[in-house]
């Protein structure tokens, strides 16, 4: 003899439009943040910090550095003098005006940064920003 249950019994389901309303705010988020990330392209050096630093915010520029032995980078890559100077003029025949940032190590001596920063205006650039640490950011964390 069977009893029926008098609880009705229903088959479990999966909705799936609240699970792509989550998949595609999860997606615009991911974009947003990846968005407004800012992108490095130089090696991190100790920069010496200032009292009016701004955040730039275009992508199209160079990034030139020196670390404090006197070893000189265009964007990620250690490069000699003459690769360096070639690298520059050929940025320079391609972006003409893009900007240049000189990433100089806090430690590194005076005569390097002079140095980069001749080899710079050789390729032809002549507005160039020194990159700084800003101490408005001091205390924020990452920023530092």
């Amino acid at each position: 003899m069977q009893v029926a249950s008098p609880i009705p019994h229903k088959k479990a389901r999966i909705e799936i439009i609240p699970l792509i309303d989550i998949m595609f705010f999860l997606l615009a988020s991911f974009m947003m943040v990846s968005l407004s990330q800012v992108h490095m392209k130089g090696i991190k050096v100790n920069l010496p910090s200032g009292q009016s630093g701004e955040t730039q915010t275009k992508r199209e520029y160079v990034s030139v550095s020196v670390d404090k032995d006197g070893h000189y980078f265009f964007d990620k890559d250690e490069v000699q003098d003459e690769e360096l100077l070639n690298r520059l003029k050929m940025a320079h025949q391609s972006a003409p005006d893009a900007k240049v940032f000189v990433r100089g190590d806090k430690d590194s001596v005076h005569l390097n940064v002079a140095h980069l920063l001749d080899l710079v205006r050789a390729a032809g650039y002549y507005k160039i920003s020194f990159e700084i640490k800003s101490e408005a950011l001091k205390g924020v964390p990452g920023k530092e």
